[in-house]
């Protein structure tokens, strides 16, 4: 992704869900998707999806079990 797209993005989730330390960073070696991280902790991953000249963003997060205690 795009430095431009990136900036966008964490904007838009610090916006969305209240918390400013959050970030997105580009990920080594691909160009269609970015990590999310809160503080340094990673969170998920966003995928660029531009099909048929329609761009959208794609969030990922998995939740561990273990995690919900």
């Amino acid at each position: 992704m795009k430095p431009d797209e990136i900036a966008k993005l964490t904007k838009f989730l610090r916006g969305k869900f209240a918390v400013t330390d959050l970030t997105v960073r580009k990920r080594p070696q691909k160009d269609d998707s970015a990590e999310v991280y809160i503080g340094e902790e990673f969170v998920g991953v966003i995928f660029r999806d531009d099909e048929d000249g329609e761009l959208s963003y794609n969030f990922s997060m998995a939740i561990l079990e273990i995690d919900l205690d």
